[in-house]
């Protein structure tokens, strides 16, 4: 199952006619807010905002690219390396070597309309998590009473098609997961603190499901929006495993997060029940 973003006629005549957008003129060139660049078109998470950097080119410029997701190729002009996404293969601009602009002397230089952002922080000013661990319902209920945090969504992330529904994530055709998007205050309870209670709410050592609810959907999964979330959850994992604990946990990068339907929010709460798939277990 495939499904992308529709796209307006300026972003089609660059993602998929390999077009150029003015110099200066994206609204990305000059941002440097933390958090994941993804593919405008399909969502693919494509450059960390870390590796983003001020090359004064007119256009976002990286030096370092998400493993995998970047495809290079002979640009039909034969004098350039063109960069297109890998999973939907969207035109993102082009990657230039030799310049000395940074440390790992590359460019990628990329059209703003190509990517869409995913903030790692609110516009309220706190922080985001992501967690997936089971079932979304108790995974909301065990983590939104900890002091500290604002509000949760449950929802759906990590797969290829845009905008599921519950039905489909359901299948496992989509590639998504059963998610919870955690908005925190770092003042009042921090992203380490958030992780190890996540790690004790769910079996991490648990493939491909959670209890009874099996398939992928159901997966173990950290989706981190800054490199220090992901060098936290691997350090957290660390932990775990040389406690003998066989930790199958995925830590990839966030991507777009899907609200999922109203029904779905605080079901516990609304339904006045206990979860039963979900309980706290000490690991730490």
């Amino acid at each position: 199952m495939k499904r992308y973003h529709p796209l307006n006629s300026e972003e089609e005549k660059v993602i998929r006619q390999k077009g150029t957008e003015s110099p200066g003129s994206g609204k990305f060139n000059r941002h440097a807010l933390p958090g994941i660049f993804v593919c405008r078109q399909c969502d693919a998470p494509l450059y960390l905002s870390k590796d983003k950097f001020a090359s004064e080119c007119g256009w976002p410029s990286f030096d370092d690219e998400l493993p995998g997701v970047v495809e290079r190729r002979e640009d039909v002009d034969g004098e350039r390396t063109e960069i297109v996404c890998r999973r939907c293969n969207g035109h993102l601009g082009h990657v230039f070597e030799g310049e000395a602009l940074t440390k790992k002397n590359v460019r990628h230089c990329v059209n703003s309309i190509s990517l869409d952002f995913v903030p790692a922080l609110t516009e309220d000013g706190y922080e985001r998590a992501i967690f997936s661990g089971g079932c979304f319902w108790g995974v909301e209920a065990l983590l939104k009473g900890i002091p500290g945090v604002v509000r949760t969504r449950v929802g759906y992330i990590g797969g290829h098609v845009v905008k599921p529904s519950y039905q489909e994530v359901c299948t496992g055709s989509t590639g998504h997961a059963e998610a919870l998007e955690i908005v925190f205050d770092p003042e009042k309870v921090s992203y380490e603190e958030l992780a190890k209670v996540f790690f004790e709410i769910h079996d991490p050592t648990q493939r491909g499901g959670q209890g009874p609810d099996v398939g992928s959907q159901y997966r173990s999964a950290v989706f981190y929006l800054t490199e220090a979330q992901k060098e936290m959850a691997q350090k957290l994992i660390g932990i775990l495993r040389k406690r003998d604990f066989n930790v199958v946990t995925e830590v990839v990068p966030a991507t777009v997060f899907y609200p999922a339907e109203e029904s779905h929010q605080d079901y516990y709460a609304k339904k006045g029940k206990q979860p039963y798939c979900h309980k706290r277990i000490a690991r730490f």
